[in-house]
């Protein structure tokens, strides 16, 4: 269980690394992954205040960086597998990063709690609800309905981004940011199973739509 002294730990923790390997790294980031962002609408081009939850199709293992690049004003904070986590090569890596490791086998409740602070905090958290990289460009995974409880425990918006795969590595990568979602429930209720899984399902809708306009 997280006490008040590991979350005060995780409020203190540095940044600099974090700002250090993006501002080094903006450029070459620019010139290779060359984004053209569309968004939505113009409500959605606004910028991205206080606490929110990205969520994103999973095309490959650059996505994490390509969201940096499309909201590059904002500190991400990315959930991740706790089995990337624990490697020896990335776990220095992912600590500079301030990932949030989760166990996808069981996620309990000191996990869902670390997000929810972070949310509540006021920080951007990013996480791909598919759950694993769907490199085809048929469909979209079912989503995990976590991201829905999240999203009502710490009264954060939810703002979904389509990334456009990439039919040769040096083609322009193109993603759609789409208008922020809230997810609150009617009259403050508890959600049922089933709305949060209409709720996932209407997150999975809408990033189907981001795609069509990806297209255009």
């Amino acid at each position: 269980m997280n006490t008040g002294n590991e979350k005060q730990k995780n409020k203190n923790r540095s940044y600099f690394m974090y700002d250090f390997v993006k501002a080094t790294a903006a450029i070459p980031v620019a010139l290779w992954l060359r984004p053209r962002i569309l968004y939505e609408s113009a409500d959605a081009k606004k910028r991205i205040q206080g606490g929110a939850l990205v969520i994103a199709n999973h095309i490959g293992f650059a996505d994490p960086i390509a969201l940096m690049a499309a909201i590059w004003y904002r500190r991400h904070h990315f959930i991740c597998m706790k089995e990337f986590e624990d490697k020896w090569n990335t776990k220095i890596f992912f600590s500079w990063f301030h990932c949030i490791p989760i166990d996808r086998e069981n996620f309990g409740i000191d996990s869902f709690r670390q997000i929810t602070e972070h949310l509540e905090d006021g920080k951007l958290v990013c996480m791909f609800p598919e759950g694993r990289i769907n490199a085809s460009d048929g469909g979209f995974a079912p989503f995990k309905a976590g991201m829905v409880l999240m999203a009502l425990k710490s009264k954060s918006p939810i703002v979904p981004v389509y990334i456009s795969p990439q039919k040769r590595w040096y083609n322009r990568a193109t993603m759609v940011i789409g208008e922020s979602v809230r997810v609150d429930c009617a009259d403050g209720k508890l959600p049922s199973f089933d709305d949060i899984s209409k709720a996932s399902e209407r997150l999975r809708e809408k990033e189907a739509r981001l795609k069509e306009l990806c297209k255009q």
